[in-house]
């Protein structure tokens, strides 16, 4: 498995070099207005995704607003609901379980307004139920994979691994759940500890935590797992504290997202020595092209980006990763 995980690195680390995604599709259709309904804005994900669908919804002309659902159920189903009452021609589902606004997803459908997600349902594609013209996202089995294949490539398969999620998101449950399964199958390796620490309490949750983990595991934490980058940010004072370097051990890597304070720790060795990036602007601008196919009557385009790496090794003077070319794929499409 060792042998099998190296492979995998080498590969991811080269991952986006080149376009692969749509060339062909309807020109722009003037004049529409898309609502984003965020889970949070303070997720780096769910708000790097919303810069690039306002990115690219100006660049083809279009009204794009963002409302934010401040991480929680009520949050949530009340920009959902205010996202309706603009009768918009398209709503975004940033990150949240359509599941937890069940009547605003049925509404929506009732009134024909077109849904499309990011990171909403487990899989990329057309989604019936919750019926979503589309769900934009990397395959969540590829990023788990990689991302405990890093881990038993750099431990050498001898790894003691945190990993830090957050239940309550189906997404990142599963996600998590399969890095665990990944890591538990080198024989080697093993899962210390599985936290679940919701999104909008990792500030005040992850140092205590951290804290604890230290005490209770000392040296044999070797690595740390977390479904989004965020978690490090909040575990490095504590760590500091503790008396670990930022480029010792637990090494670090977030399965998703890559905002731009991962790659700052990434290329400092701050706490963090790698990432599995969103290509978090191609995908708002990808949200936005599959809105326009929707517009014009034709199907999704079916394009998943590939999971890149983004290490200590490989990093560059970026704060983000998109695969190259994409800007100009699509606007070639739109003609703009």
């Amino acid at each position: 498995m060792l042998q099998v995980a190296r492979q995998a690195v080498a590969r991811a680390e080269e991952a986006g070099a080149v376009w692969t995604g749509p060339t062909t599709g309807p020109r722009a259709v003037p004049g529409k207005r898309v609502v984003v309904v965020a889970e949070s804005m303070t997720n780096p994900g769910v708000a790097g995704v919303a810069r690039g669908v306002q990115g690219a919804g100006r660049s083809i002309g279009w009204d794009v607003r963002v409302l934010d659902g401040q991480g929680g159920p009520a949050g949530i189903k009340a920009a959902f609901g205010e996202a309706i009452a603009l009768a918009p021609s398209g709503i975004v589902i940033a990150g949240f379980d359509p599941a937890s606004a069940a009547q605003e997803v049925g509404r929506a459908n009732a009134a024909r307004i077109p849904l499309i997600g990011w990171h909403a349902v487990a899989a990329p594609g057309p989604s019936s139920t919750p019926r979503l013209f589309t769900n934009v996202t990397t395959r969540v089995e590829d990023v788990a994979h990689i991302s405990a294949d890093w881990v038993i490539a750099r431990s050498n398969g001898r790894a003691g691994v945190v990993i830090f999620t957050d239940s309550s998101i189906p997404f990142a449950e599963r996600k998590s759940q399969l890095i665990r399964q990944r890591v538990e199958a080198c024989a080697d390796a093993t899962v210390l500890a599985y936290e679940n620490i919701p999104i909008p309490d990792a500030t005040t949750r992850t140092p205590q935590e951290v804290a604890s983990l230290l005490v209770r595991f000392g040296d044999r934490w070797t690595h740390s797992v977390a479904i989004n980058d965020l978690y490090f940010a909040e575990a490095a004072p504590a760590l500091q504290a503790g008396g670990r370097r930022g480029d010792g051990a637990p090494y670090s890597i977030g399965a998703g997202d890559g905002d731009p304070s991962a790659f700052a720790r990434i290329r400092n060795r701050h706490f963090q020595s790698a990432t599995v990036p969103e290509p978090l602007d191609q995908q708002g601008t990808q949200i936005i092209d599959e809105f326009n196919r929707a517009f014009a009557g034709r199907p999704p385009s079916g394009y998943v980006a590939p999971v890149h790496l983004t290490t200590v090794d490989n990093i560059d003077a970026t704060t983000s990763w998109n695969p190259k070319g994409y800007q100009e794929a699509y606007r070639r499409i739109w003609g703009v």
